[in-house]
């Protein structure tokens, strides 16, 4: 199985930025996507971000595209999300996620493509 850990989360106010990690352990090798996903208060979870593995190809929704910027360092296993000009709306727990679907990048954005799941870690933007 794959176990995920995000990490970098916090409490900034609008306009500035954050940098979200996700450390992946256990067996790796099927994963073919990677993405984040926020959950709002009172809202349902949202993918903000993907990454297609073999490649590199990015996915991002209207709400973050041009603010959010995914990446990845296979050689420590992390997976990355840069936040830039953050908004109040963009309050939430985010998620890291894995796909072992090597087909993901025909819906990467798709929340139901997503095999193993973080815990998550909060991201408050104060005005």
């Amino acid at each position: 199985q794959v176990q995920l850990a995000e990490s970098g989360g916090g409490s900034v106010q609008a306009g500035g930025s954050l940098r979200l990690s996700c450390a992946a352990s256990g067996y790796t090798t099927s994963t073919y996507c990677m993405g984040w996903f926020r959950r709002a208060p009172g809202k349902e979870r949202e993918a903000v971000a993907s990454i297609y593995l073999r490649g590199g190809r990015t996915y991002y929704p209207d709400s973050v595209k041009g603010r959010f910027t995914i990446s990845q360092d296979n050689a420590k296993n992390t997976l990355y999300l840069q936040m830039n000009s953050l908004k109040p709306e963009d309050t939430a727990i985010y998620f890291c996620a894995t796909s072992r679907d090597y087909a993901c990048y025909s819906e990467p954005l798709n929340v139901r493509e997503y095999n193993y799941w973080g815990q998550g870690n909060q991201v408050s933007v104060s005005t």
